[in-house]
């Protein structure tokens, strides 16, 4: 259990607008003017914090998302970015140089395993991609010049939970950063009272809620955040991945309701997942007994959000999976679509999907068959009246 209450730092939200408004005013704006020139030159020399520099470093808009992102996550600092992938470029990039080595999870986003598979080597950054939940296999995969382990809090697509304490006692011993990836369990999990030295989020999931922004964050240390936004040499500041102004505030004023809808995610698919169960199907959910982290994460989690909103579901081939969705989506269930955290249900085959860019044979062998469904389930009132529509288009299809 988390050792402050994320769901209370989301309460404790509050920032006045401009002109006294109950949300805070968009920084509808690129740069900024200074009174004095003494002053521009003591911003961008480092000197001199409480002035903006420019919005691709940060800006108002962007600065109270940070804040209260950092609040939830008890981190000192955090620094937004355009996308989830702007957030674990910027870190991976900040972190490592040429002739590095990471170790990482196998599990994890197709775009952060294409990332390290086939654009970090332009840079000589080499990866090996192990399962983190076996720690024996973490130590082994050790150099001399690894730099960081990364990994996932709850795996893409598989839903493996890995064990981020014991992987932070690893990285410490090695002098190693542990970065962690919280996009499936936001409050759900407390990755820096864990152990994580830097904490990312895609903001475009549940954080957001509404699937209708892209948008990432870094949460981390005050130094490493600096780092981050160095005008000379910070990943963030030179490689660009800014968010829009108005893109922030509509975050933050969704992130206001997050606890709320995390509550009701985790307690839908709790729902699902043990009906699938009981119709014999294979299911992938951690909040079932058989899963191999349940103890795990229930000794670890915030119990209070559930064991989140995703489920996996084997419909048995990738040709009834897309009969499957394809039902679903005319039933009005939700919607054929890759993401995740929207108020209505999003289904994907991920090994056709957001896995795509691991090859098949590394697919089959950490257990992701072709057939698989990852549900990202939504804020349903009447989740029982979803089971029984789900369960028709599953006896039309043939999966059960």
């Amino acid at each position: 259990m988390a050792k402050h209450k994320p769901a209370d730092k989301i309460q404790d939200i509050q920032y006045f607008g401009e002109y006294g408004g109950v949300n805070p005013s968009i920084a509808d704006s690129s740069t900024f003017t200074y009174l004095e020139g003494k002053t521009m030159e003591e911003v961008f020399g480092g000197e001199r914090e409480g002035c903006y520099l420019y919005s691709r470093h940060m800006n108002p808009s962007t600065g109270y998302l940070a804040e209260a992102i950092a609040s939830m996550e008890n981190t000192e600092a955090a620094q937004v970015a355009a996308s989830g992938m702007g957030a674990i470029s910027s870190v991976l990039m900040q972190i490592c140089e040429a002739g590095d080595h990471i170790v990482s999870s196998r599990t994890i986003y197709g775009g952060t395993y294409a990332f390290m598979k086939n654009f970090l080597p332009k840079f000589n950054i080499e990866t090996s991609f192990v399962n983190t939940t076996r720690l024996e296999e973490i130590e082994a995969a050790i150099k001399p010049n690894t730099k960081l382990i990364y990994c996932e809090t709850m795996s893409n697509p598989l839903l493996e939970v890995s064990d981020l304490a014991a992987i932070s006692k690893i990285a410490k011993k090695h002098d190693l950063k542990f970065v962690v990836d919280n996009t499936f369990t936001p409050l759900i999990f407390s990755p820096n009272e864990m152990g994580a030295d830097v904490v990312i989020h895609s903001l475009t999931k549940f954080i957001n809620g509404a699937s209708d922004t892209v948008a990432g964050v870094i949460c981390s240390t005050r130094e490493f955040v600096h780092e981050l936004i160095d005008v000379n040499q910070g990943a963030s500041m030179l490689l660009g991945p800014t968010l829009d102004a108005l893109r922030a505030n509509n975050i933050l004023k969704n992130l206001r309701t997050l606890h709320i809808r995390m509550k009701q995610h985790s307690a839908n698919a709790d729902y699902l997942a043990r009906q699938f169960k009981a119709l014999g199907l294979t299911v992938f959910y951690p909040g079932l007994e058989e899963h191999p982290q349940h103890q795990l994460m229930k000794e670890t989690m915030n119990t209070e959000f559930g064991f989140g909103g995703m489920v996996m579901v084997d419909a048995g081939s990738i040709e009834k999976a897309n009969q499957l969705m394809e039902l679903m989506q005319n039933a009005n269930i939700g919607y054929l679509a890759v993401s995740l955290g929207f108020y209505k249900t999003l289904f994907s085959a991920p090994g056709a999907s957001t896995s795509s860019e691991i090859p098949l044979e590394e697919q089959k062998e950490m257990g992701l068959s072709n057939g698989m469904v990852r549900m990202s389930v939504g804020l349903d009132n009447d989740i029982s009246r979803t089971f029984e529509t789900i369960k028709d288009c599953m006896k039309t299809t043939n999966v059960i």
